[in-house]
């Protein structure tokens, strides 16, 4: 194949990819929400879990999407710089946005700022969003493709507290998230807590946060225990699912952390709901790809 050819098939799969992620769950989420069906004893929560498992079923038989806000696509890409498309990679993940936009269909989620207009594209000014790392002496890429919702995870927010206020001040910072808007994100919730240096370092690390698998733990035995505290924590609010009382509010929470000023500590949280819309898709140099969040599925 020459290079357009290579960028064609490398658009197509891509856009396959985001049709699967927009009707079926990944495994580790699929498994979690069957764990909290089977240990729920609220009747109505049991109902709700089941009409969810019913929505799941029909999506992935009718091949359309699962939720009506099919988000904005957002990309986490850590991509090898020997990758042979690295060059091109930016236009392929906007232009398979655009083909899935037309082929699914998703729902027109892209309206340019000031102007306020619908670009009827899902691409605009910085939309899809994409996130690069690069990585030395690899010629692979690694791709999350993930479709963040207007009521879940676009709503994130973020602060910088002093260090006098500590840890103490990070719980205490997502548990008032939580109890204000928490049950608008439609639970049970995997909840992103990012702790860093700034606002914007730590509101990454809560995105990234969100791509870490359901039950996973953070390596830090510190942070791992802070993931234990607030989930438990946030599941004795009793939001339930869909916010309607329950057992539990949540499929866990993840803490992803990275290094701060001594002056300063930056702490964000980001929500995906139960209907968490994301996959993982990598490539290798000759575009044979490898998908790491959905079990027996060819594109």
């Amino acid at each position: 194949m020459n290079k357009k050819q290579e960028v064609e098939k490398m658009t197509d799969i891509i856009s396959k990819f985001i049709t699967l992620v927009s009707y079926k769950l990944p495994k580790d989420v699929e498994t979690k929400l069957k764990e909290l069906s089977a240990e729920e004893t609220n009747p109505l929560a049991k109902i709700i879990y089941e009409t969810m498992e019913e929505n799941q079923k029909l999506a992935s038989e009718l091949k359309r999407p699962s939720c009506q806000d099919t988000g904005v696509l957002q990309y986490f890409v850590k991509c090898g710089d020997n990758f042979p498309l690295i060059g091109q990679l930016d236009n392929i993940l906007k232009q398979s946005v655009y083909k899935s936009t037309k082929e699914t269909p998703l729902r027109h989620n892209s309206v340019e700022t000031f102007d306020e207009y619908n670009t009827g594209e899902n691409i605009g000014n910085g939309s899809p969003s994409i996130f690069w790392e690069i990585e030395e002496d690899s010629d692979k890429v690694e791709i999350y493709t993930y479709m963040a919702g207007g009521g879940c995870t676009l709503p994130g927010t973020a602060t910088v507290l002093m260090p006098g206020e500590g840890y103490e001040g990070v719980v205490k910072f997502v548990l008032d998230r939580m109890t204000t808007y928490g049950l608008n994100a439609c639970p049970p919730l995997l909840v992103g807590v990012g702790i860093g240096t700034s606002v914007e370092t730590a509101a990454m690390n809560s995105k990234k946060a969100l791509m870490r698998p359901v039950g996973s733990k953070n390596t830090n035995e510190n942070a791992a225990k802070m993931e234990k505290l607030l989930e438990d924590g946030i599941n004795a609010i009793g939001l339930g699912p869909q916010g309607l009382k329950g057992s539990k509010s949540l499929m866990g929470v993840n803490v992803v952390n990275t290094a701060r000023h001594p002056s300063t500590i930056g702490v964000a949280i980001n929500t995906g709901c139960w209907s968490h819309r994301r996959g993982k898709i990598t490539f290798d140099a000759n575009l044979n790809y490898e998908i790491g969040t959905h079990e027996g599925v060819t594109l």
